[in-house]
């Protein structure tokens, strides 16, 4: 008699805890936060390859804060390589986005990069290798980076079936270990959320995922506000 064995695709516990009914507690958080430093705003830069869901991130995330489905992010506002410019050496900044003079306000106070999961394995080295410079030159200035791997529903068919299955899969898993690897970025910096895409309407575990990756995107700014520009640091001054 032969006997048949299939491996799951899933772990049968989560690798990654997430609070699916702290959703609130996490959307009066993001909602609520602003900088405890001189800063006005947090200034994020979304960094990644074409078409990896950065406008897509920035839609769900005000999705989420919303309660309902938005739309309002455009797709190229030149804002992304006008920062990615500032970080890399040897490069000519252009462009009426660029600032000379970046005041505490202007200067990037988090880098987080968007890659989609579902063609992460088929990423040219040419983004790669961009993502790993902006990466270096991101770390000497002690910028604190973050990474967002987009469209799980679409690289795991489990966590199509359910998303709360996302950190139960093995193959989301693995792509986030390579991630890590290519990047250098810790893996408990590195985040998987489903984009509303054709969705009409929000849904609570969508968006706990989103406002978890979003929650840590703000402690992490904030603590780099913190320690570089506080009254305490004289960074500001000499920069």
């Amino acid at each position: 008699m032969a006997w048949m064995f299939h491996k799951s695709p899933t772990f049968d516990k989560p690798w990654r805890d997430v609070p699916w009914g702290n959703r609130n507690d996490d959307l009066d958080y993001v909602k609520n936060f602003k900088p405890h430093s001189a800063a006005q705003h947090l200034r994020v830069l979304l960094h990644g390859p074409p078409d990896s869901g950065k406008s897509s991130f920035i839609n769900s995330v005000d999705s989420a804060l919303r309660g309902r489905i938005s739309t309002r992010a455009l797709a190229d506002t030149g804002f992304e390589e006008s920062f990615t410019k500032e970080l890399l050496p040897g490069s000519a900044p252009t462009g009426s986005y660029y600032n000379e003079t970046p005041t505490i306000n202007d200067k990037v106070h988090v880098l987080v990069y968007v890659v989609k999961a579902n063609t992460f394995n088929l990423m040219e080295d040419g983004p790669v290798n961009k993502m790993r410079e902006v990466r270096e030159e991101a770390r000497k200035l002690g910028i604190p980076q973050i990474a967002v791997l987009t469209k799980v529903d679409e690289a795991c068919h489990m966590v199509q079936k359910d998303i709360r299955n996302v950190y139960k899969s093995k193959s989301l898993k693995k792509k986030v270990e390579q991630l890590s690897g290519f990047l250098g970025i810790p893996i408990n910096c590195i985040f998987l959320v489903k984009n509303y895409s054709t969705e009409d309407e929000t849904d609570d575990k969508t968006d706990s995922l989103i406002l978890r990756a979003m929650r840590k995107i703000i402690d992490y700014g904030e603590d780099f506000l913190n320690d570089t520009f506080s009254p305490m640091s004289n960074t500001e001054n000499t920069n």
